[in-house]
């Protein structure tokens, strides 16, 4: 209930909020203990939950949802939702003492406020998601309040080393769901269907199509509810899909037992990231039945989805070695061949070409995985990251050098998580995890355009988005920095210790030069590089490193103006 109010009730304080949810909660505890003559536990919940709300007063925009009737209503409430409000993090307390006296004396209280906190930050984010949280965050309160040995680190330390643990998996929960959501508002309830059709035919290949396309279908209408922001339709519909996992494991995977052992906040975690199921020991590794077979455009003709459902279930529970994009992208080759080749018409061996294609497609995208991570195991994540940097400022100037570092960090970090993996494993990791941050870039682009050729990418085709970005060049709309005195600006700060700080500087400024010359050779680029280089070693050895930079920055940025010049 707390959860529930909070994100309904974005704009309400936290005594208004707990309130509502205490009283609701007495509400089913007397409706449990038997009191089944109150007309109140008659009510559907999000109807008692919707009433407990309309009878506050003084909250913020809620009385136009509360004239209407439901389902209006809710409707109403759903979208008063705003995830990108600017709420406070639930670690801004800077006095961990304080802190640790508050959870000392008001233990539940503390939770409560967690809870609340992190619901209206998060409007749409699973309820057991932050209900995990939750617990986490008590398990770190009574792990860093009790330390009163010499040996034990400070309540401070303890926080630092502790609360990365409590917010990245809420985090990473919020950046995953935000994804889905995503891809159902912009490309479709079909386009998801066919993504979770891929990703549990690898997960469960021992599943006969059936019961994959049951799951499929209940997973994508779980999707469409916790992405309304229904969170109580959301979290049922969620339960159901567990409940009916852990009851089928025999004809669906020997992986998943344990995770049907766990708590039930902890399963879902589990099993989405359990290794895939084996394949059956009789499974050929081919269907070139799609191809060959007489019936084949009959069936096509008479039951386009279905066939193409199937196809793309057959195709995915033999290939775990693939990432779910590029098995939409095998789907929907075979479906333009199929459009191609069952016309009237159409050459005798048309469809005998689709293999030589998909050898061709497969080529071509480990191809690029592969050459990604020779660059980066040749650079390590410093050079990776600007060998980046230099490819999405040329494609992406609007972005702002924050956001320009912060994606090609995300993607350098994925470099170094999935280029250590065998060959079977490198594809999966790599273009699901690329595929989280082009995401977060296309989200990005819809609230603040940024260039057409990423909007392009962005909205044309889901399973295509990643080769699409990837073909991007420079942005010939984007207009050059002028070589203003704030453009570049050289200060003592660069001659700090801290390799980390260097680094940040020096990615900034490369930002700059590309923005302000977007068409810079790798020569010229190596070249301007170099004279930095000088000059900072000069000044960093001088008494007064500012006073020197002073003099030497503008005279740099003359000799590179020369050096620049066609």
């Amino acid at each position: 209930a707390l959860v529930t109010f909070a994100q309904y009730v974005q704009g309400g304080s936290f005594g208004t909020v707990l309130k509502m949810a205490e009283d609701v909660t007495a509400l089913a505890r007397s409706c449990a203990a038997g009191a089944r003559d109150n007309p109140e536990c008659l009510k559907p919940l999000d109807r008692i939950l919707l009433d407990a709300a309309c009878q506050q007063e003084n909250l913020p925009r809620l009385s136009e949802c509360c004239a209407e009737k439901d389902p209006a209503r809710q409707d109403c409430f759903l979208s008063l939702k705003n995830s990108s409000g600017d709420f406070t993090s639930p670690f801004d307390s800077p006095n961990a003492a304080a802190a640790c006296k508050n959870y000392s004396q008001h233990p539940q209280p503390s939770r409560a406020h967690f809870i609340y906190q992190v619901s209206r930050q998060h409007p749409f984010l699973y309820a057991p998601t932050i209900l995990a949280g939750a617990a986490r965050y008590e398990e770190m309160m009574k792990s860093c309040c009790r330390g009163t040995e010499a040996s034990s680190p400070s309540p401070e330390e303890c926080f630092q080393r502790q609360a990365p643990k409590v917010v990245k998996p809420i985090r990473e929960d919020a950046l995953r769901q935000e994804h889905t959501c995503g891809i159902l508002e912009t490309f479709g309830e079909r386009t998801l269907q066919a993504l979770k059709l891929a990703q549990i035919s690898q997960k469960f290949p021992g599943a006969d199509f059936g019961t994959v396309s049951k799951l499929v279908l209940d997973v994508a209408a779980m999707h469409k509810a916790c992405c309304r922001g229904a969170a109580l339709d959301c979290m049922s519909a969620r339960e159901e899909i567990l409940r009916y996992v852990c009851t089928h494991q025999d004809i669906l995977s020997s992986k998943i037992q344990q995770c049907c052992e766990k708590p039930l906040l902890q399963r879902a975690e589990c099993i989405l990231t359990a290794e895939n199921d084996d394949r059956p020991a009789g499974l050929s590794p081919h269907i070139r039945e799609f191809i060959e077979d007489k019936g084949i455009c009959q069936q096509f003709a008479q039951e386009k989805d279905k066939h193409l459902a199937r196809f793309l279930y057959e195709y995915s529970r033999r290939h775990p070695e693939f990432s779910a994009q590029m098995l939409l992208r095998v789907g929907k080759g075979y479906e333009e061949l199929l459009k191609e080749c069952c016309r009237s018409g159409a050459p005798e061996h048309c469809r005998g070409r689709g293999e030589e294609e998909l050898k061709k497609h497969i080529y071509e995208t480990e191809s690029v995985m592969r050459a990604s991570c020779d660059i980066y195991k040749e650079k390590g994540d410093y050079y990776f990251q600007n060998e980046l940097l230099m490819s999405f400022t040329k494609k992406m100037p609007q972005l702002t050098s924050a956001e320009l570092i912060k994606f090609t960090k995300q993607m350098t970090t994925i470099g170094s998580k999935c280029c250590q993996l065998s060959q079977d494993k490198l594809l999966p990791c790599a273009e699901e995890n690329l595929d989280l941050v082009l995401g977060e870039i296309c989200r990005r682009h819809l609230r603040d355009p940024i260039n057409p050729g990423v909007c392009h990418c962005c909205s044309s085709s889901y399973s295509f988005r990643r080769p699409c970005l990837g073909k991007l060049e420079i942005d010939e709309s984007f207009v050059p920095l002028p070589l203003t005195p704030g453009l570049f600006t050289f200060h003592e700060d660069l001659c700090t210790s801290q390799e980390e700080k260097l680094q940040h500087r020096k990615q900034e400024m490369l930002i700059n030069l590309i923005k302000y010359k977007p068409q810079i050779s790798q020569s010229q680029l190596a070249s301007v590089s170099a004279a930095f280089a000088i000059m900072r070693e000069r000044c960093c050895s001088q008494a007064s490193p500012q006073a020197c930079f002073q003099t030497q920055g503008p005279e740099l940025i003359k000799r590179s103006e020369k050096l620049l010049s066609p």
